[in-house]
């Protein structure tokens, strides 16, 4: 399904559908629309049992992107939303009066109005990150039990956009986890920023400084002093909200056992190829002193 409110784009495209070699051959052939998104469509979604799908949307600013319409179209198995976050244009429509019932579609009235506060005076990039907070947990608030934010700038490394992806599924968000660390411009220590500019690499930082892979070490050998567990279940509970990939985890554990500050067995028995870490393996941390 494709939609544009602009008949010019819904037109174009659906000639150029219609113009693919053997379209006329499809069981299921893409529809194009050119309406509104408006309460309409949040109506439409959320009375709809939607079969697996990836929804992604694109509002012109803000205008027609909602909570209820984001979580309208995840609410059912398998189904992903990633939309357009317009930064700037959301940024300076907090406190702007005359958009409040735009924000606060978007944010939750009673969120909205605790944001304007907060924002009042915050510096730029403080800014950004509350923003950021209140749409992250009034998504997660709606039922999007994972969500993933993708940071785009410009050539003066100055912030345009984001993507957000959203879901209630953890096997997607580590798919998109995966994804969005590889498009990521700049890494440290092999953890991803979760950001693209082009400015990064005509001014690179001194991302050494804050030594992520070292601070996933002491949280683990912290957050899991006497438990044992699987490391397919340390990933999945404490990934969420964090850039490491599972690739991370078992580059840790395996330090951290070579080290002998962790036990590490195979609950089926199995011999242990080298250098690798299987998912089933579990893992022992020494309680603290």
């Amino acid at each position: 399904m494709f939609n544009d409110r602009d008949q010019n784009n819904s037109g174009t495209l659906q000639s150029e559908i219609d113009r693919l070699p053997g379209i006329e051959r499809l069981a299921n052939k893409p529809t194009v629309y050119c309406s509104e998104v408006d309460q309409d469509a949040e109506k439409f979604f959320s009375e709809t049992e939607l079969i697996p799908s990836f929804t992604f949307l694109d509002p012109f600013g803000y205008k027609g992107l909602s909570l209820k319409l984001v979580n309208a179209v995840i609410k059912d198995w398998g189904c992903d939303c990633v939309f357009f976050f317009n930064y700037r244009r959301i940024n300076a429509g907090v406190s702007n009066p005359m958009v409040k019932e735009h924000m606060d579609a978007l944010f939750g009235e009673e969120r909205a109005e605790k944001l304007r506060a907060r924002v009042n005076g915050a510096p730029p990039e403080l800014r950004e990150e509350m923003v950021l907070e209140e749409l992250t947990a009034a998504l997660m608030e709606m039922g999007g039990e994972f969500v993933l934010p993708f940071r785009f700038r410009n050539d003066a490394g100055r912030l345009t956009h984001h993507l957000v992806f959203v879901s209630k599924n953890f096997k997607g968000y580590a798919v998109m986890k995966d994804i969005m660390a590889s498009a990521s411009s700049t890494e440290d220590q092999g953890v991803a920023s979760f950001a693209y500019s082009p400015a990064d690499e005509s001014m690179p930082l001194l991302f050494e400084l804050t030594r992520p892979l070292d601070d996933l070490e002491g949280m683990l050998c912290q957050e899991y002093a006497g438990a044992s567990l699987p490391m397919e279940h340390i990933y999945r509970w404490h990934s969420v909200g964090r850039p490491y990939l599972s690739r991370h985890y078992k580059s840790v554990l395996m330090k951290l056992e070579d080290e002998g500050r962790i036990l590490v067995h195979d609950p089926d028995g199995k011999k242990r190829r080298k250098n690798s870490f299987a998912d089933r393996l579990v893992v022992t941390f020494p309680p603290t002193a």
